[in-house]
């Protein structure tokens, strides 16, 4: 029986044809470039520089086998007018020679390490300045100024409601949490108080006082405020009209937007949720998901010696935050003839001193090193010694120390703890009654982005939420949760440590290959290749088994803390019904399927269409939305399916909310880098602060989807229409439908119902499939939207007969 469990959030099936009869411009396969020689490895180097270049393809089979190499590829991967294709990898020199010996064309460099240096000295810039702007305030009111000053305060109406809010700065406010008590008078000429008090609290944005601010109801409008500091200093103002027009539609005149000052870690956008939660207690809530991750935390580790074969690398075993980083290793020569090789600790200190022959030059091998290590009890209590990726270490060693690092750079205030995951969960009813809306950010750690996104969308939901009657209207009739980032240990890692950390910090390399110091920029998992549907492990392509591959799918599904969280949402949910996960870049706007075999492309299952014409409708809403801001459009080619516009992703998170449990789920990929600048000069440029607000106008759209989906009722309406076939005496004929609806239909007289033909699809991206039939066949049907509303209210599986019938002719 067809499952009737989801429901419509678009009006009108302009649009959606329009937009299905979009087309792919078809490509030429090409096979793998052949080579004599094996080619060299693709890996790098902890201490190589990495850059987004481009990579120049004849056609889609290039692009998967490019994507088969496991090479790290950001989102882009956009199809030319001549039919090519241009990929971005994020690789190292060595990796760009690598792809070019598998016949690759790697172009130019699009972005490197000194962009994002400079994006970090900007936010740096800004968190300075905030931070000396309070100093200068504080040190004024030490002089006898006062430590408080209004900055705003407007009164507004909406719907015939009063509001004051009121924007204050204190001296006090970067270490003090206490809130400021406004009073207000009750027009001019009265006395301050007798219009009544309201609080106003900190705004704190990447850990910097900003201002404190707040609106409250008033039923009169006052003339002037005042402010008492605790320390008794005093601040009056008068008070300012603010937009004193009525009728806005959709977002009224007092809809507040722009939260957003800088990049935030995620420790910082743990504390603005936690904030946002003690604030408004009541429409919101922490939720603490229950896997925590490993934490932005390893072991401590070096490398001796340049040659491989005499290398000898090096591990603590305890964490390097908890004593790893204290151990230090020296191979020293004896300075003697026929000195025995021997181990001895001091301390933290680890000495070898190696063996010699009767010339007095050293002998030992880098694996006789290892096992005397780890012979050693004294030693091996502190270290694991071991060969370089699996070599024999037949080479003789060189005399050398090393310290012991974790080679980890963030300051102390972020944790090294295993890291709990934190969502906000917002809605007036939190009890899973009302429909559920997921978002979720920085499965990838280098996208830092899409967390303000996130951010961005929580704060409008919760302070326009007493002023702005539509958001009143979404919290109050949906349960939204917001995940700003599902990878917090590799977000730490992208900003203190490698920008260009795509995945977590876990290392399952063995220490026969890749766990080694020098490749500590390669580990971890990539979490949207994690999952259990349409994966890896169920032989589908976009994702690698190799450890240090940008797409290592992990050792098994939902292997991963980070994945197993968003699984978690999903199944303890039920009632979460859309899904956005944000990532950049590449301005791409996709949906499922997200994953095909290969070199076959057999697909995982595509959505009918039904669901194919809701998931553009509601894009085309939702896109709208984001264009709205500042003109930006997510074009038609970088909308649709994945595995249509981009390449195949194994075992993405996507396709297993929409498989596994029937949400409808999409993915932004915001923006064009990955670390843009926070600000540009450029309006249209690259901006995070730009593309925070404009994909979070389109974020808050999929929340009034998500609200029509749950509130529609009109029920849809069909028709057959009839075209000459292309033989005689056949015809050509196609449903069409009001809005996004299935067909059910017979040609054998019989009455239709939900175990009829299910209308189609005439192929990818190419709208509805044409039925050539007989004239004078008698064709039966009915439709049913994705709010389950059946045409006519007709009862397909009961007596109903207000099916629709017709017998079509040649016209």
């Amino acid at each position: 029986m067809y499952t009737l469990r989801r429901k419509r959030a678009i009006g009108g099936s302009a649009v959606v044809a329009a937009l299905l009869g979009l087309t792919l411009t078809t490509l030429t396969p090409m096979g793998a470039a052949a080579g004599s020689e094996p080619p060299p490895e693709l890996t790098r180097d902890a201490d190589e520089e990495v850059s987004v270049v481009e990579v120049n393809l004849a056609d889609h089979t290039e692009l998967d086998r490019l994507v088969d190499t496991g090479v790290d590829l950001d989102h882009a991967a956009h199809l030319n007018a001549d039919g090519t294709i241009t990929a971005h990898a994020v690789i190292s020199d060595g990796e760009a020679d690598a792809l070019r010996a598998r016949g690759f064309s790697v172009g130019g460099t699009l972005h490197d390490e000194d962009d994002t240096e400079a994006v970090l000295a900007e936010r740096d810039a800004t968190i300075a300045a905030a931070v000396a702007e309070n100093e200068q305030f504080a040190a004024a009111a030490a002089a006898d100024a006062a430590d408080v000053k209004i900055i705003r305060a407007d009164y507004y109406t909406q719907f015939g409601v009063g509001y004051l809010s009121v924007e204050a700065k204190w001296a006090d406010g970067q270490t003090n949490s206490a809130q400021l008590t406004v009073q207000r008078d009750s027009g001019p000429g009265t006395e301050l108080g007798s219009g009544g008090t309201q609080n106003i609290s900190r705004f704190v944005d990447a850990g910097v006082y900003l201002y404190h601010r707040g609106a409250s109801t008033v039923t009169t409008r006052p003339d002037t405020i005042s402010i008492t500091s605790p320390t008794g200093d005093v601040a009056t103002a008068k008070v300012n009209d603010w937009l004193p027009i009525e009728g806005d539609t959709t977002w009224g005149p007092n809809y507040q937007t722009d939260f957003i000052t800088s990049y935030l870690t995620p420790t910082e956008l743990y504390d603005r949720v936690k904030a946002l939660a003690a604030e408004f207690p009541e429409i919101s809530e922490i939720v603490e998901l229950p896997n925590p991750t490993n934490g932005y935390r390893r072991h401590a580790q070096a490398v001796l010696g340049s040659a491989n074969a005499s290398r000898v690398a090096i591990d603590s075993k305890a964490w390097g935050h908890e004593g790893g980083n204290d151990i230090t290793v020296a191979l020293t020569s004896p300075g003697t003839a026929n000195a025995p090789l021997s181990v001895s600790v001091t301390g933290s200190a680890i000495a070898v001193s190696l063996a010699t022959n009767a010339a007095g030059a050293v002998t030992s091998t880098a694996a006789q090193v290892v096992a005397a290590i780890n012979a050693s009890p004294a030693a091996s209590a502190l270290v694991v010694a071991y060969t370089y990726r699996g070599n024999t270490g037949t080479g003789v060693v060189a005399a050398g120390s090393a310290a012991l690092t974790d080679g980890l750079s963030a300051p102390a205030s972020v944790s090294r703890d295993p890291q709990p995951v934190y969502a906000i969960r917002i809605g007036k009813t939190r009890d899973g009654s009302k429909p559920g809306v997921l978002a979720y950010a920085q499965e990838h750690a280098r996208e830092w982005v899409p967390p303000l996104v996130a951010i961005e969308s929580a704060e409008r939901l919760l302070r326009n939420y007493a002023q702005d009657a539509s958001t009143k209207q979404l919290v109050n009739n949906l349960d939204i949760w917001i995940v700003p980032s599902v990878n917090p240990d590799g977000g730490h890692y992208s900003f203190y440590d490698f920008a260009s950390q795509r995945k977590n910090m876990t290392n399952h390399c063995e220490r026969t290959g890749s766990a080694d110091f020098l490749a500590r920029t390669s580990w971890g998992v990539d979490n949207n290749r994690n999952y259990d549907t349409y994966s890896l492990f169920d032989g589908y392509s976009g994702a690698s088994s190799s450890c240090t591959s940008g797409t290592y799918a992990g050792p098994a599904e939902l292997s991963e803390p980070e994945s197993a969280n968003i699984d978690w949402i999903a199944g303890a949910n039920p009632n979460i019904r859309f899904a956005m996960n944000l990532h950049s870049s590449g301005n791409y706007f996709m949906w499922s399927p997200g994953a095909y075999t290969t070199p076959d492309r057999g697909s995982s299952p595509r959505p009918t269409l039904e669901e194919e014409s809701y998931f553009w409708g509601a894009s085309a809403r939702i896109l709208t939305e984001i264009k709205r801001y500042r003109g930006m459009s997510v074009t038609p080619a970088r909308t649709g399916p994945i595995s249509d516009v981009l390449y195949s992703a194994a075992g993405n998170s996507g396709d297993m909310l929409w498989y596994k449990y029937g949400i409808y789920a999409w993915n932004f990929e915001v923006g064009t880098q990955f670390q843009p600048p926070f600000e540009s000069e450029d309006p249209t440029g690259a901006s995070a602060h730009a593309e925070s607000q404009e994909f979070a106008n389109g974020l808050i759209e999929l929340m009034r989807v998500a609200h029509d989906f749950d509130t529609d009722s009109q029920r849809p309406t069909s028709t057959v229409e009839v075209a000459a076939g292309a033989e005689a005496g056949m015809v050509d004929l196609t449903f069409e439908v009001s809005e996004s609806a299935a067909v059910f239909y017979t040609l054998d007289g019989s009455k239709p119902t939900y175990e009829s033909t299910l209308y189609g699809t005439a192929g990818i991206r190419e709208g509805a499939e044409v039925l050539t039939v007989p004239a004078g066949t008698t064709v039966k049907w009915f439709s049913v939207d994705s709010a389950g509303n059946v045409e006519k209210n007709y009862r397909p599986d009961g007596s109903g007969k207000n099916f629709n019938t017709t017998t079509v002719t040649a016209p």
